[in-house]
């Protein structure tokens, strides 16, 4: 009886570090992809600035020939 006791002690808290492994992978993955979610919209902010900084370049070029 006590081992029977002890070993449904055992796999209920064997349980609950598998839940919280779990919910700690499913965190760290949620988290991966916000971060390459904000690279990517770091990386279309850069070319939309370099965009706009090549245009405002090529409107003062043309300015300054007229």
């Amino acid at each position: 009886m006590k081992a029977l006791l002890a070993a449904l002690a055992l796999a209920t808290l064997a349980a609950c570090g598998v839940e919280t492994a779990t919910t700690a992978a499913t965190v760290a993955e949620a988290k991966r992809l916000e971060m390459e979610q904000a690279k990517k919209t770091l990386d279309m902010a850069k070319q939309k600035i370099e965009a706009a900084s090549q245009q405002m370049q090529k409107s003062a070029e043309d300015a300054a020939k007229d």
